[in-house]
Protein backbone atom coordinates (compact mmCIF):
# COMPACT_ATOMS: atom_id res chain seq x y z
CA UNK A 1 0.00 0.00 0.00
CA UNK A 2 1.40 3.38 -1.06
CA UNK A 3 0.00 5.55 1.97
CA UNK A 4 1.44 5.36 5.45
CA UNK A 5 0.41 6.17 8.92
CA UNK A 6 1.04 10.35 9.46
CA UNK A 7 0.76 11.11 5.91
CA UNK A 8 -1.20 14.21 4.87
CA UNK A 9 -4.52 12.93 2.38
CA UNK A 10 -7.43 14.48 0.48
CA UNK A 11 -10.59 13.02 -0.05
CA UNK A 12 -11.52 12.49 -3.64
CA UNK A 13 -14.36 10.81 -3.35
CA UNK A 14 -17.52 9.92 -1.20
CA UNK A 15 -19.39 12.53 1.25
CA UNK A 16 -16.51 14.16 2.42
CA UNK A 17 -14.82 14.70 -0.64
CA UNK A 18 -12.91 18.04 -0.57
CA UNK A 19 -11.29 17.65 2.93
CA UNK A 20 -7.90 16.98 4.40
CA UNK A 21 -6.71 15.01 7.30
CA UNK A 22 -3.83 12.41 8.44
CA UNK A 23 -3.82 8.88 8.28
CA UNK A 24 -3.98 7.64 11.93
CA UNK A 25 -4.23 3.82 10.87
CA UNK A 26 -3.29 1.56 7.63
CA UNK A 27 -5.09 -2.02 6.93
CA UNK A 28 -3.13 -2.93 4.00
CA UNK A 29 -4.85 -6.38 3.75
CA UNK A 30 -8.52 -4.37 3.78
CA UNK A 31 -7.27 -1.27 1.44
CA UNK A 32 -8.74 0.64 3.71
CA UNK A 33 -7.47 3.41 6.14
CA UNK A 34 -8.43 6.02 9.21
CA UNK A 35 -8.40 9.58 8.26
CA UNK A 36 -8.17 11.93 11.27
CA UNK A 37 -11.52 14.31 11.67
CA UNK A 38 -13.34 12.19 8.52
CA UNK A 39 -16.30 9.79 8.30
CA UNK A 40 -17.39 10.07 11.51
CA UNK A 41 -20.15 7.01 12.51
CA UNK A 42 -22.40 6.99 15.65
CA UNK A 43 -21.60 4.26 18.05
CA UNK A 44 -24.05 2.90 20.75
CA UNK A 45 -22.47 2.95 24.06
CA UNK A 46 -24.47 0.30 26.86
CA UNK A 47 -24.81 1.30 30.08
CA UNK A 48 -21.57 -0.32 32.52
CA UNK A 49 -20.96 1.19 35.69
CA UNK A 50 -18.67 3.77 34.67
CA UNK A 51 -21.28 4.94 32.60
CA UNK A 52 -24.40 4.65 33.96
CA UNK A 53 -26.45 6.12 31.21
CA UNK A 54 -24.45 4.90 28.23
CA UNK A 55 -24.80 7.02 25.22
CA UNK A 56 -24.17 7.42 21.61
CA UNK A 57 -20.61 8.43 20.56
CA UNK A 58 -18.52 9.52 17.30
CA UNK A 59 -16.02 6.74 16.14
CA UNK A 60 -13.47 7.54 12.85
CA UNK A 61 -14.68 4.67 10.36
CA UNK A 62 -12.72 3.50 7.53
CA UNK A 63 -12.30 5.04 4.32
CA UNK A 64 -11.08 3.17 1.10
CA UNK A 65 -7.32 4.06 -0.01
CA UNK A 66 -8.83 4.36 -3.83
CA UNK A 67 -10.97 7.86 -2.20
CA UNK A 68 -7.65 9.45 -0.85
CA UNK A 69 -4.91 11.12 -2.78
CA UNK A 70 -1.55 12.23 -0.64
CA UNK A 71 -1.02 15.58 -0.69
CA UNK A 72 2.41 16.19 -1.95
CA UNK A 73 4.95 18.23 1.17
CA UNK A 74 6.67 20.01 -1.28
CA UNK A 75 3.80 21.27 -3.63
CA UNK A 76 1.17 20.49 -1.71
CA UNK A 77 -0.84 18.98 -4.43
CA UNK A 78 -3.18 15.71 -4.52
CA UNK A 79 -0.75 13.50 -6.52
CA UNK A 80 0.04 9.81 -7.29
CA UNK A 81 2.64 8.13 -5.46
CA UNK A 82 5.53 6.57 -7.36
CA UNK A 83 8.64 4.47 -6.16
CA UNK A 84 12.61 5.44 -7.57
CA UNK A 85 15.70 3.90 -7.19
CA UNK A 86 18.16 5.72 -5.34
CA UNK A 87 21.87 5.10 -6.02
CA UNK A 88 22.56 3.79 -2.81
CA UNK A 89 19.77 0.59 -3.90
CA UNK A 90 17.28 2.32 -1.34
CA UNK A 91 13.28 2.26 -3.02
CA UNK A 92 11.81 5.72 -1.96
CA UNK A 93 8.24 7.06 -3.23
CA UNK A 94 7.99 10.05 -5.41
CA UNK A 95 5.30 12.06 -6.18
CA UNK A 96 4.33 11.70 -9.99
CA UNK A 97 3.82 15.68 -10.14
CA UNK A 98 6.71 17.44 -9.20
CA UNK A 99 9.06 14.56 -9.29
CA UNK A 100 10.36 14.78 -5.30
CA UNK A 101 10.77 12.70 -2.48
CA UNK A 102 8.55 12.19 0.05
Amino acid sequence: MKLKKNDLVTVIAGKERGKKGKVLKVFPDAKRLIVEGLNYSVVYNRPTQDNPKGGLSKVESKLHASNVQLLCPKCSKPTRVGYQLLADNTKQRICKKCHEII
